[in-house]
C-alpha cells in the first residue's frame, strides 16, 4: 500500500528539486497541527491540574516515547525506504490529535502524546529524504525549507488555534487530527521515494541496533560528531522549555490568553519563515554553516536572558524576533554540520539519532523549565536557557569544522547499526 511512487536519484536536478517541494508540503500540514494546539495546550491542561510541572510532564510523556522510538523509525526508514515510514508516522500523529481531543481526563492527555511519540518521526525522515536527494555543500539550504514548513506552521497554526479554541478547547485538537490525515492521503499521492533498493541496509533486525541508549551513546564515541551532539542538546534543551513553558509566562506575567500567544506566535513564525525560506540559503554560500551557526547561538543567548526580565508585553515582539533569527540561523546549519559528517547510508540512521537527542531536550528541558518556574520564579526558564545556549556555543566554536562525506565513500557505523557495504 505505501510503497507507491518513484524512485529519485541523488542528483541535485530538477527531480530532486520537485522531492523537497513534496517534503515542505508535508512537513507544513504537519507542523500546521502542531502550532494549533501550542497556545492552547497548557489551558486544556489546567482542567485538571494548574501547576507548570504537570504542562511540563505532558510534554516530556511525548518526548520520552519519541526518544525510544526515533532509531527504529530511523532504522525502518534506511532498510525499506522513506515514504512508507513517513507516512505511518503522520497516520500516528492523527490518532494521537483525536484522542487528546477526546480525552476527558488527564491520563488520556498523557495516552495522546505517547501515541504520537511513539510514532512521530516525522521531522528526522524528512530530513534524511533531504539528504537523499542533495548534495552535501547544499544541505543547509534545503534543511532550510523545513525550517519554512516550521514558521508557516507557527504563523498560521497558532492563529487557527486561538480562533477554534472559542469553539471549544477540544476543537484545536480535532481539526489537527484532520489535517494530519489529510496529510498521510496527500503524501500517498504525491510523495516519492528517494531512497533506491540498492542503496538500502540488508542486515536483518536486531533490538541492539535500535536501543536508543547504546545508539546515541555510539554516535556521541564519534569525535567529529561529540561537540556536535552535545551543541545540540543545550541549544534545544533551552528551546524547548521556552516553548512548552512560554504561555504560561505570558499568562502569569501579563495576563494573557491564547489569542494574545497566538499573535505572538504567528509574528515570530513569519520572520522564521523570511529567515529560511529567502535569507538563510543566501547566508550559507558566503559565510558557511559554522560561522552562521555560532552567530545565531550568540544572538539566542542575548534574548534568552532579555526575556527573563521583559517588563513589558510589547516588547516581547522585537525580543521574539530576534530569537526567531537566532534560531533560523542555528538550526538548518548544525543539522547540515551533523549529515554532513556522515555517509548515505547512515543518513537515516544518524538523524533518527538526533532526534532521539532532541527528544530528550524535550523531556528534560520543559520538566527543568516547570520546576525552576515554580521554584525560583517565572524568569528563571529563561536566564538558565541563556546559560545553556552560551555553553553550546561554546562547543560549538571549540568543535572541529565539518568535513563533509564525499559521495561513494564507505559508510562508518555512526549509531551501532550496521550498513550495507561496511
Amino acid at each position: 500500500m505505501f510503497n507507491r511512487g518513484v524512485n529519485l536519484s541523488r542528483s541535485n536536478n530538477g527531480v530532486g528539486r520537485g522531492a523537497l517541494i513534496f517534503i515542505f508540503v508535508t512537513v507544513f500540514i504537519d507542523l500546521l497541527g502542531v502550532g494549533i494546539l501550542i497556545p492552547i495546550t497548557p489551558f486544556i491542561v489546567r482542567q485538571f491540574n494548574t501547576d507548570a510541572l504537570t504542562v511540563a510532564m505532558l510534554s516530556a510523556s511525548y518526548s520520552l516515547f519519541q526518544f525510544a522510538a526515533a532509531p527504529l523509525l530511523g532504522w525502518l526508514s534506511d532498510r525499506y525506504g522513506r515514504r512508507p515510514v513517513l507516512l505511518l508516522s503522520l497516520f500516528g500523529t492523527a490518532i494521537g490529535y483525536f484522542v487528546f481531543g477526546a480525552a476527558g481526563a488527564l491520563w488520556l492527555l498523557f495516552l495522546a502524546r505517547i501515541i504520537d511519540g511513539i510514532t512521530g518521526g516525522n521531522i528526522s525522515i524528512a530530513q534524511a529524504f533531504i539528504a537523499d536527494v542533495t548534495p552535501p555543500q547544499d544541505r543547509s539550504k534545503a534543511f532550510g525549507l523545513i525550517g519554512a514548513a516550521f514558521g508557516l506552521g507557527f504563523i498560521i497554526g497558532p492563529a487557527l488555534g486561538g480562533a477554534l479554541s472559542n469553539i471549544s478547547l477540544s476543537a484545536p485538537a480535532y481539526f489537527a487530527g484532520a489535517l494530519a490525515l489529510a496529510n498521510v492521503a496527500l503524501g500517498y499521492f504525491i510523495l516519492p521515494e528517494s531512497l533506491p533498493l540498492e542503496q538500502r541496509i540488508r542486515e536483518p533486525f536486531t533490538w541492539a541496533k535500535v536501543n536508543p541508549a547504546s545508539a546515541l551513546w555510539d554516535a556521541l564515541k564519534r569525535p567529529n560528531l561529540t561537540a556536535l551532539l552535545f551543541a545540540l542538546f543545550g541549544f534545544n534543551f533551552a528551546f524547548s522549555g521556552l516553548q512548552n513553558n512560554f504561555s504560561l509566562f505570558t499568562l502569569e506575567r501579563f495576563d494573557w490568553g491564547p489569542n494574545q500567544n497566538a499573535i505572538l506566535f504567528s509574528f515570530v513564525g513569519v520572520v522564521g519563515v523570511i529567515m529560511q525560506a529567502a535569507i538563510v540559503r543566501r547566508l550559507v554560500p558566503r559565510f558557511g554553516d559554522r560561522r552562521l551557526a555560532v552567530f545565531g547561538m550568540g544572538l539566542q543567548a542575548v534574548t534568552y536572558a532579555l526575556i527573563a526580565f521583559i517588563p513589558q508585553a510589547w516588547m516581547l515582539f522585537p525580543v521574539l524576533g530576534a530569537l526567531s533569527v537566532g534560531n533560523s540561523l542555528t538550526t538548518p546549519t548544525l543539522t547540515s554540520m551533523v549529515s554532513n559528517q556522515v555517509s548515505h547510508q547512515e543518513q537515516g540512521s544518524i538523524l533518527g539519532v538526533t532526534q532521539s537527542l532532541n527528544a530528550l531536550t524535550r523531556v528534560f528541558g520543559p520538566l527543568w523549565a516547570g520546576l525552576v518556574f515554580d521554584t525560583i520564579g517565572i524568569g528563571a526558564p529563561y536566564w538558565t536557557g541563556a546559560i545553556f545556549i552560551a555553553i553550546a556555543l561554546a562547543l560549538v566554536i571549540g568543535s572541529k569544522p565539518a568535513t563533509p562525506i564525499v559521495q561513494g565513500a564507505p559508510a562508518r557505523s555512526a549509531v551501532g547499526i550496521q550498513v550495507a557495504g561496511k
